[in-house]
C-alpha cells in the first residue's frame, strides 16, 4: 500500500448535522465529525479527504477518483444506504475496504432502515454510536488494513 490516506463520504442531508432532529443525530456538525476522523486518523498515521454530497452521482465520483490515492473508505451513505445499488457498486469497483457508519441505531427506527445494500461487503459497521461512531469505525478500519 503506497497512501496512507483515508477517504471520508457523507451522503445525503449530512450536511445538516447539528440542527437536523438533534434528538435523532445529536448536536454535533459536519465540521466536528470530519474534526473528530482527521484526528483519530491522524493519530495512527493517516491522512483524510472529505467529501459531503445531496447528490449520489457527486459521491460516486468521488469514490472512483481515490483508487490508487487512499487505503480505505469511511462512509454514512445517509438514505442511500437503503436505495442505492450504484452506490454499493461504486464501493466493490474500487477494490478498497470501507467502513459503513450510522450515527443512529437504524435497527430502533423506521423498518425501511433496517436494509443495507452495503451491509453485505463492508468490511467494518458501526451503528448507533454516535459521531463516536465515525473514530471506532477508523480504528476498526485501519486495524484491518493491517500498517
Amino acid at each position: 500500500m503506497s497512501t496512507r490516506r483515508l477517504l471520508l463520504v457523507n451522503g445525503p442531508n449530512l450536511n445538516l448535522l447539528g440542527t437536523r432532529e438533534p434528538e435523532v443525530y445529536g448536536t454535533a456538525t459536519l465540521a466536528d465529525v470530519e474534526q473528530l476522523v482527521a484526528e483519530v486518523a491522524d493519530g495512527l498515521g493517516y491522512e483524510v479527504r472529505a467529501v459531503q454530497s445531496n447528490h449520489e452521482g457527486v459521491l460516486i465520483d468521488a469514490i472512483h477518483a481515490v483508487r490508487g490515492d487512499c487505503a480505505g473508505i469511511v462512509i454514512n451513505p445517509g438514505g442511500l444506504t437503503h436505495t442505492s445499488v450504484s452506490l454499493r457498486d461504486a464501493l466493490t469497483g474500487v477494490g478498497m475496504p470501507f467502513a459503513e457508519v450510522h450515527i443512529s441505531d437504524v435497527y430502533a427506527r423506521e423498518s425501511f432502515r433496517h436494509f443495507s445494500y452495503l451491509e453485505d461487503v463492508a468490511a467494518v459497521r458501526v451503528v448507533g454510536k454516535g459521531i463516536d461512531g465515525y473514530a471506532e469505525a477508523v480504528r476498526e478500519l485501519v486495524a484491518q488494513l493491517g500498517e
